[in-house]
């Protein structure tokens, strides 16, 4: 008989692991190639969509190739999950290597640098040049957009196979393929609608998409057809997809060059806390309340989303 115990992983330790590399490697590397595609200077919007609508295509893509790799007849149970993390990994080692070729020419040159400078002026640099962006009253704005928009995206979709299954009475086999639809139209709305958004005003066209985001919700919220409720679902996705690189867009306008990855960091860490947090909450009122409260707090974090890209200063914004 197998040992239960040490077949499955050390949790604390599996979730050490897990907080180390959100908060550390993903937030580094996002908030340094969201810096660096920002600033060029050939059509970076339209560069900030097609990363963006990459990450897109990883919820896209993700969730059902782990499903098959973990319910495979070969490895079933934790041994299957096992095999999902192995693959994880290969898939963050080409990644690295990614990384490493596409900036070979500046990588050892780079690192001869920092290596040749003090290091006590450069943290007391990179501590008052902190200090300073946290003063900034567009960064907290920015995050705060951030801090909703994000949670909006991943409540609706974290909890919308419960919703369906428990109120709407849906097939769970069949539920399950909602969020696919959903971060379909995510991918889409980041191919597409990048274009558009830029042309006619970034400002402008995300306080629309908001909008429509909104009535979207109601329409999943009020009519009772499954399949309508899938459509409604699918197509707000695709009007969520440019929140994601516009705002990025914005605050490489916004904030000066040197302080660009120091600002866009601290984004990100209100970003995924946005991220992590609302489900969260979500999660421990449907334990009382029902299921049913998922819907009253998506519409709310998407006019809070909403509000805040309106507050955002209107002389930084390009095409107004």
């Amino acid at each position: 008989m197998v040992n239960r115990e040490r077949a499955t992983p050390f949790l604390k330790l599996v979730a050490a692991g897990y907080s180390f590399f959100c908060a550390g490697v993903v937030a580094y590397q996002d908030s340094h190639s969201n810096t660096f595609v920002s600033g060029l200077r050939n059509v970076p919007h339209r560069w900030l969509s097609f990363i963006h609508a990459c990450y897109a295509l990883g919820c896209f893509v993700g969730p059902m190739a782990a499903t098959a790799i973990a319910n495979s007849p070969n490895s079933m149970g934790i041994a299957g999950w096992k095999r999902v993390y192995i693959v994880l990994v290969a898939i963050s080692l080409v990644n690295q290597v990614g990384v490493a070729v596409a900036f070979k020419d500046s990588l050892w040159s780079r690192l001869r640098v920092a290596e040749n400078s003090r290091t006590q002026k450069r943290n007391r640099a990179a501590f008052h040049e902190t200090a300073g962006v946290l003063k900034l009253k567009a960064l907290w704005i920015i995050s705060m957009f951030y801090f909703f928009s994000l949670g909006a995206v991943m409540t609706a979709g974290g909890w919308v196979v419960e919703f369906l299954t428990t109120v709407r009475g849906g097939n769970l086999a069949k539920m399950g393929y909602v969020p696919t639809g959903y971060y379909g139209g995510l991918l889409a709305g980041r191919l597409f609608l990048a274009e558009p958004t830029y042309r006619f005003g970034e400002r402008r066209m995300l306080i629309i998409y908001s909008v429509v985001c909104a009535c979207l919700q109601l329409v999943f919220w009020l009519q009772p057809n499954i399949i309508g409720s899938a459509v409604a679902l699918s197509l707000m996705g695709f009007f969520f997809g440019p929140f994601f690189a516009t705002g990025m867009s914005v605050a490489s306008k916004i904030f000066p060059k040197e302080s660009q990855t120091t600002a866009l960091g601290f984004i990100f860490v209100l970003a995924q806390a946005g991220g992590s947090l609302f489900p969260s909450i979500t999660g421990l009122i449907a334990t009382s309340a029902g299921v049913a409260v998922l819907q009253p707090i998506v519409l709310a974090l998407i006019v809070a989303t909403g509000l805040s890209w309106w507050l955002i200063p209107r002389t930084q914004a390009r095409n107004e």
